[in-house]
């Protein structure tokens, strides 16, 4: 059981190809984000050369290795992949550099491309108190928290 005083932070987290293509390596990133997170949801999809283009568009003019690693490795690699929605009480875990308005609402923007059907401010309506309140558990056959039936 989590519980958690201040409101739980979304963000999105990003499993590469070459690290989905590993299962081992894959089992000990889940282990090391469910010791650290709540796993909100997650979802294994196929990365395209597409779909990095237009999720890091907001980068675009900076494809290089030397401009921004990420945006260059996605850029230059598909197959299949795992996002995962994440909610953690503090922002320590966010970029420093960014103000904490933009990283929330860059998270919420980053979340709904890889899961449109998730409503990042309905979850925190409806859903987040009750993960805060630790009436949620963790379900090894979904691996992600849900909220234990009331």
């Amino acid at each position: 059981m989590i519980l958690t005083a201040a409101a739980l932070q979304l963000t999105l987290a990003l499993v590469k190809p070459d690290a989905v293509a590993h299962p081992l390596i894959l089992q000990a990133l889940h282990q090391k984000i469910l010791e650290n997170f709540i796993i909100v949801r997650k979802k294994d999809l196929l990365w395209r050369t597409e779909e990095s283009e237009r999720f890091y568009a907001e980068h675009a003019g900076c494809h290089s290795s030397l401009c921004n690693p990420a945006v260059y490795f996605y850029s230059h690699n598909s197959g299949p992949m795992r996002a995962y929605i994440l909610a953690r009480e503090d922002e320590r875990w966010r970029r420093p550099e960014r103000d904490s308005t933009h990283s929330i609402e860059s998270a919420k923007r980053e979340i709904s491309f890889f899961f449109p059907e998730f409503n990042a401010d309905e979850w925190m309506l409806r859903e987040e108190p009750c993960f805060r309140l630790g009436l949620a558990e963790y379900n090894e056959e979904r691996q992600i928290h849900i909220l234990q039936d009331t």
